[in-house]
């Protein structure tokens, strides 16, 4: 019985554990300022797939000339993807259709880009999209960009 009870604690203790780092890489992430909500679906077709597959809920956060990209359900404290601004080139811009709408939060806009010869899409509120885009924009001098 007190063994039970002791592994039990222990279990218990370990998820606490694990929600308190969770939440500080989280604050970590957001303490320089400039983030936003933004899943990020890599790699697509060029055709629009709406089945909603693929998506992965994270948290950009602009740093310089490039944007950092971290999934929010990870401990790593490195970005899962680094989009440079030069790079990045805006094709298309679309509400999510079908079972996409229940994949994402519930005011997302889709962003069909291009970055480095790989097309992905970026899904962000309607704020968060003026702000990109206006970053995107805010290129030095020299820079090409394309925001379709």
């Amino acid at each position: 019985m007190l063994l039970a009870l002791l592994v039990s604690g222990l279990v218990v203790a370990l998820v606490v554990i694990g929600l308190f780092v969770f939440g500080l890489r989280r604050r970590l992430i957001q303490r320089s300022g400039g983030t936003f909500d933004c899943s990020l679906r890599w790699d697509v077709a060029e055709e629009t797939d709406v089945s909603g597959k693929g998506w992965v809920y994270g948290v950009a956060r602009y740093s310089g000339d490039r944007i950092e990209w971290f999934r929010v359900f990870s401990y790593s404290p490195r970005p899962r993807r680094l989009l440079e601004r030069s790079s990045i080139e805006v094709l298309a811009r679309r509400a999510p259709e079908g079972e996409e709408e229940l994949a994402l939060l519930s005011d997302a806009v889709v962003l069909g880009c291009s970055h480095k010869g790989t097309r992905l899409e970026l899904a962000m509120s309607e704020d968060a999209l003026t702000g990109f885009l206006a970053w995107l924009e805010a290129a030095p001098p020299g820079q090409r960009v394309n925001v379709a």
